[in-house]
């Protein structure tokens, strides 16, 4: 039985470790000062970049708004689809099993990641060219190259376009 899970495991991890960016869980402070800087409103809809185990999703829609996830790796979206049930976020907490570079994310108020350097470049284009007017977008660890925040605070960059 042990084995059957270790395998289950490799196949469905180890891939995504080379395909997406590693699974590192924001810590609570910092997912305090992300919710702070991102000044939700009643009516936003918010999606995470690479949502991990979608602990942001769920505290964003606990806030009383619609949040969705991006996630590739489909050991994450189970854990999160898990997660979501049990908080009772049903209907308004989303995970999708989707690449968000081939997403339209011109639908969201607020963006969050937590990238790595490397893709901040191409997501900022992507961000820039997508969002609508005022749209919110928060980053923890890592800024955009030539956007310049509005403010930062322990690490988290906030930007609105």
């Amino acid at each position: 039985m042990l084995f059957f899970f270790v395998f289950l495991f490799l196949i469905f991890t180890v891939p995504f470790v080379f395909w997406g960016g590693i699974y590192v869980p924001s810590k609570e402070e910092k997912i305090k000062k992300l919710i702070e800087l991102a000044e939700i409103k009643s009516g936003e809809k918010a999606a995470d970049l690479g949502a991990g185990d979608g602990r942001l999703i769920i505290v964003l829609a606990q806030k009383g708004i619609e949040a969705h996830g991006y996630e590739i790796n489909p050991m994450l979206v189970w854990k999160t689809r898990r997660n979501i049930n049990r908080a009772g976020l049903k209907g308004k907490a989303f995970i999708h099993w989707k690449n968000f570079w081939y997403e339209d994310l011109s639908g969201f108020d607020i963006i969050t990641v937590y990238g790595i350097g490397y893709i901040m470049k191409k997501l900022e284009k992507k961000l820039r060219k997508e969002l609508k007017n005022n749209a919110k977008i928060v980053s923890n660890a890592f800024s955009f190259p030539a956007w310049p925040h509005i403010k930062e605070e322990n690490g988290v960059y906030l930007y609105k376009k």
